[in-house]
């Protein structure tokens, strides 16, 4: 049998030595669409600020922050996962100083998004983070961005139309939670797919409530809830999460345009 030669295997060393050490890179493919359109919703209803754009990269920073923390916390706070923990979470103390330093109003929202941080913390240190609670969680503290954004504009206030948003916004990812979970973690059990499908049924119908094209909208990712893990059970998680991205931008075209 014949062995890889030193020419063959250095390349593959050296792959191995670029990789980022765990907690530097996210994998949830699906997450950064959840992440960005909330404070792209808010400023794009109430008018954009150069205070939007440090909202949004101390928001994706702190995301990073939690994830890597998240992990730490899962490993039994190995010493292997902490760097990016001390990284990530210095530099989003910083930028949040910075946003709270021209925009101090937004500590208003420090009761609200401090116990939904804890809670997620808790259940990632109790390796409960694919847990539907703390799934929810995550999705209220995304979609809360979009009024934390509005708060920054420079336009009209709009708090019909923004809070409608949120309400559209927390909805549907709300609604990912299931169907993801009927395609990969618990595809195996009828239950959660009857209920993503009830889940979305229902959604559908609210969201013609705020406007007939987003009814429409609704019902489709009731079609979809109900096809795509009956006609394929077996999607790969990377197909799964562009899918999401593409159905994001189709929800949040629809709303803008509706509100």
């Amino acid at each position: 049998m014949s062995t890889p030669s030193v020419s063959a295997t250095a390349p593959a060393r050296r792959a191995r030595r670029r990789r980022p050490g765990p907690g530097w890179v996210p994998r949830q493919h699906g997450a950064w669409a959840m992440l960005v359109v909330p404070p792209v919703v808010g400023g794009v209803l109430c008018g954009w600020s150069w205070r939007h754009v440090l909202l949004l990269v101390a928001w994706l920073v702190g995301y990073l922050a939690y994830h890597a923390a998240g992990l730490w916390l899962r490993s039994g706070r190995k010493a292997r996962y902490r760097a990016p923990v001390v990284v990530y979470g210095a530099t989003g103390l910083v930028l949040l100083g910075a946003l709270l330093a021209v925009a101090p109003r937004l500590l208003v929202w420090a009761p609200v998004f401090a116990p939904l941080l804890t809670i997620s913390l808790v259940a990632s240190l109790r390796r409960a983070d694919r847990s539907w609670l703390n799934d929810t969680v995550t999705v209220v503290a995304a979609a809360l961005l979009t009024p934390v954004a509005a708060a920054l504009g420079t336009g009209d206030p709009r708090p019909a139309a923004v809070w409608t948003a949120t309400g559209v916004l927390g909805a549907y990812f709300l609604g990912t939670v299931p169907y993801v979970k009927s395609l990969i973690r618990e595809r195996d059990d009828p239950r959660v797919r009857q209920v993503s499908v009830a889940y979305h049924v229902m959604v559908a119908a609210l969201f013609a409530l705020v406007h007939p094209l987003l009814g429409v909208v609704g019902a489709l990712l009731a079609a979809r809830a109900a096809i795509v893990p009956w006609r394929w059970p077996r999607v790969r998680p990377a197909v799964l999460g562009a899918g999401e991205v593409v159905a994001t931008l189709v929800v949040t075209t629809v709303l803008l345009v509706a509100l």
